[in-house]
């Protein structure tokens, strides 16, 4: 913990982001990192909407930047597996294709790393609300009632099985030393990686640190990705698949 890491990896998948994917892209180049090198690394799954083309001609702009063009969508876990496989940095960040996350909490994320006192942040979007009820999806109330709900079941779930007290383990925004990743197998191809990562870096012996994030949830109409009916499933199998597997 004492070396001072001199590189920042984003890992940013993208897939059928059509609408926001052009504001996203500048905010994460423009965005400071400290006194950080900025590595960006975008993997896009073949999207149907015309969002390749806008990453391509973004990549084509902006040297330096890696791109990882996926011939289909596999899953936001398997393209952030093979953002990691292309990551060269001293710290990895997780950045989704998406405007629900702020980058301007980069500096917030990464400071306790650089500072020593932690090798794994968590960007919680409770802590920030003070509040269990962090999705409000406009007119469909019930549905934004029954996420939140579900978001409180299986945190809860999480935290008793894996022994932690976190506010948020569902957060996209993790943060950690590329070195944390060594000897982990990871697996999960859709969201039950999140799961599968956090899961398997506390087994590692790193402990989460978890700092304030601001959070604006989108709505299934506005492309949220997250099957509800399928989904959820894998999660519970998620959680104590990896608490009991191999590592």
């Amino acid at each position: 913990m004492n070396e001072t890491p001199l590189k920042l990896s984003i890992i940013l998948p993208i897939y059928n982001e059509v609408a926001s994917v052009r504001q996203l892209l500048n905010m994460v180049w423009l965005q400071p990192v400290l006194n950080l090198e900025k590595e960006l690394i975008i993997i896009e799954s073949n999207s149907t909407d015309g969002t390749r083309e806008i990453v391509k001609r973004f990549v084509s702009a902006h040297a330096g930047v890696k791109l990882i063009l996926q011939p289909k969508p596999r899953g936001k876990g398997n393209a952030v597996r093979e953002g990691f496989i292309a990551a060269t940095g001293d710290i990895i960040l997780i950045q989704d294709g998406d405007l629900e996350y702020d980058t301007k909490d980069y500096p917030l994320l990464i400071q306790p790393i650089l500072d020593g006192k932690t090798d794994f942040v968590l960007g919680s979007r409770h802590l920030a609300a003070g509040s269990w009820k962090i999705r409000n999806f406009g007119n469909t109330k019930i549905r934004s009632l029954l996420m939140n709900f579900g978001g409180i079941f299986f945190h809860g779930v999480f935290n008793l099985v894996y022994g932690q007290s976190l506010t948020d383990p569902t957060t996209m925004y993790k943060v950690f030393r590329r070195r944390c990743l060594e000897n982990l197998h990871l697996v999960s191809d859709r969201f039950d990686f999140d799961f599968e990562l956090l899961g398997k870096l506390i087994r590692a012996g790193y402990t989460p640190f978890e700092v304030p994030i601001l959070y604006s949830s989108r709505g299934f109409q506005d492309g949220k990705k997250i099957r509800v009916f399928r989904d959820p499933f894998t999660w519970i199998w998620a959680i104590f698949r990896f608490r009991f597997g191999k590592i």
